[in-house]
């Protein structure tokens, strides 16, 4: 069974030189000619008012050769051809979340096009959800919506999307939604990306985001999935590293779960993403059994 995960990071809204920017609402949800579903390694997925925050910054990262694991993106307009979506934005204005959730209930994915890029993936599948409001420097729609691991099957794959589009409509989701952006923003897209089988993995950060201080870089890491160091689910391991990854100091749990050659690995990393997307980035990553380093998510640091 796909594991649901609170999440507590999310996934980064690239720069604008990088990307396309969103448009608004209403043109979003009106692009009958758009593509539904894109690989990330397709240049018209690093369109935020199509993939979202997350899928577009993964697309991004693919097109800079980074060891981003495979996957694609079932686009914001995949969802406005499932739905009714002026009714949708009604029921939505007029607080009827429950109305909401109905419409997308019963909402189909494209399946087809989904099965013939989930068939070039390989093993389990994490299906991620990403508004296409998502983070920006000065918001974050980390923990808005909802994230499934482990997901096997094409047919627990399509649950899953219809799923990521009903968590936008959750009471948490809209309430921050209201106070960070527009209730009239509807459109969402949804990641699907293989797995990662993690000897270690956990959250960087490429400035300290306590003292906010920007010669540091701040790691957290656990054995297993990443996803029990960012939902609390254990005590990771904390590494304060310096900005060629030299470990400053650190505090371990139980044994090392970083060596110091990993946290320079790290750093460097840090480094490319930081400047890429030109601010501090709060990082998801993961080393697999062979010790090969991949990223999974990236996003800015908003409380600097």
């Amino acid at each position: 069974m796909p594991r649901r995960v609170p999440r507590s990071y999310e996934c980064v809204l690239p720069s604008e030189a990088r990307l396309q920017p969103a448009a608004g609402p209403e043109r979003r949800l009106t692009m009958t000619d758009s593509p539904l579903v894109l690989p990330f390694a397709d240049p018209r997925c690093r369109d935020v008012s199509l993939s979202g925050g997350k899928g577009a910054s993964l697309a991004v990262m693919t097109g800079e050769h980074l060891p981003v694991p495979p996957g694609f993106v079932v686009t914001s307009a995949a969802f406005a051809q499932a739905v009714d979506e002026n009714a949708l934005r009604e029921r939505t204005r007029l607080k009827d979340m429950s109305g909401a959730r109905a419409i997308v209930q019963a909402a189909d994915p494209p399946a087809e096009l989904i099965a013939e890029e989930y068939a070039k993936l390989s093993g389990r599948v994490a299906v991620r959800s990403s508004a296409c409001a998502e983070d920006s420097e000065g918001a974050s729609y980390a923990g808005q919506q909802e994230t499934y691991l482990n997901v096997d099957g094409l047919d627990s794959v399509l649950a899953n999307v219809v799923d990521c589009w009903l968590s936008f409509f959750a009471d948490r989701a809209v309430f921050y939604r209201q106070e960070k952006g527009s209730l009239d923003d509807v459109a969402m897209a949804v990641v699907v990306q293989q797995m990662i089988d993690s000897r270690k993995s956990g959250v960087l950060f490429t400035a300290d985001p306590v003292h906010g201080r920007r010669d540091r870089m701040v790691v957290e890491a656990a054995f297993g999935l990443g996803e029990h160091v960012v939902s609390g689910e254990v005590t990771p391991d904390h590494y304060v590293l310096d900005r060629s990854g030299t470990i400053k100091r650190s505090r371990v749990v139980h044994e090392p779960v970083l060596s110091q050659k990993e946290c320079a690995q790290l750093a460097d990393l840090g480094r490319q993403l930081a400047g890429l997307h030109g601010a501090p980035q709060d990082i998801e990553w993961a080393f697999d059994a062979d010790g090969a380093l991949f990223l999974l998510q990236s996003r800015p640091i908003t409380t600097l």
